[in-house]
């Protein structure tokens, strides 16, 4: 832990905070801060960022409405929060020696695992014993529908952990190639003036 706080006077109480901790803070403060930044109620020209920002909300808003329908202002703080951490978080953890928080199994299998037992809440309450009909495939044979019930079940409750491992493989395996063609590309720049140039060619090429 980076900081540790404890009090005798509240028994075993103990707080520290952690590199998960503190870059959870630093990502909650850009992103308050990009909004406050775009915030254009004092100009009547709009700046780029402003238009960035609004051109994100637009699309967002599109994508959450044509999902969800009537009800997606209901839906739309959670979505619009969870895409803008997401991204902050994995633009934040490609930057040189930064600690990337969306590699943490934790943070990612939480995430999901918490938003699927929540909708899964919501659609019970709103659509009763009409919710488990989604697990009976229209048309299916009657003889087959305990066991398609069973299988699609098992593929609903799967994405709780299907989205969290998602996210969480894809940043740690980025991270893990980057290391791998880093400590190449040094050894091969480092080791003769022919080898430098020869690397230097096709590493060229690949950035441009």
């Amino acid at each position: 832990s980076l900081l540790g706080f404890s009090s005798a006077l509240i028994g075993n109480f103990h707080i520290s905070l952690t590199n998960f901790g503190l870059y959870s803070l630093i990502i909650l403060f850009i992103i308050i801060g990009l909004h406050i930044l775009s915030n254009n109620e004092n100009s009547l020209i709009p700046s780029k960022l402003s238009i960035l920002f609004e051109s994100i909300y637009v699309t967002i808003l599109s994508m959450v409405k044509s999902q969800i329908g009537s009800n997606h202002e209901i839906f739309l703080p959670l979505i619009y929060s969870l895409f803008f951490f997401v991204l902050i978080s994995n633009l934040v953890g490609n930057i040189v020696y930064n600690f990337a928080i969306t590699t943490s199994a934790i943070l990612t299998l939480g995430l999901s695992f918490i938003i699927f037992l929540g909708f899964t809440i919501l659609a019970v309450s709103i659509h009763k014993f009409n919710f488990f009909g989604t697990f009976v495939p229209e048309g299916c044979p009657l003889n087959l529908a305990p066991l398609l019930v069973w299988v699609e079940l098992a593929s609903y409750c799967s994405r709780a952990i299907s989205l969290g491992v998602r996210l969480f493989s894809n940043i740690t395996a980025g991270h893990i190639l980057m290391t791998i063609l880093s400590n190449f590309l040094f050894k091969m720049f480092t080791s003769s003036v022919i080898v430098f140039f020869l690397t230097l060619i096709p590493f060229g090429v690949f950035l441009g």
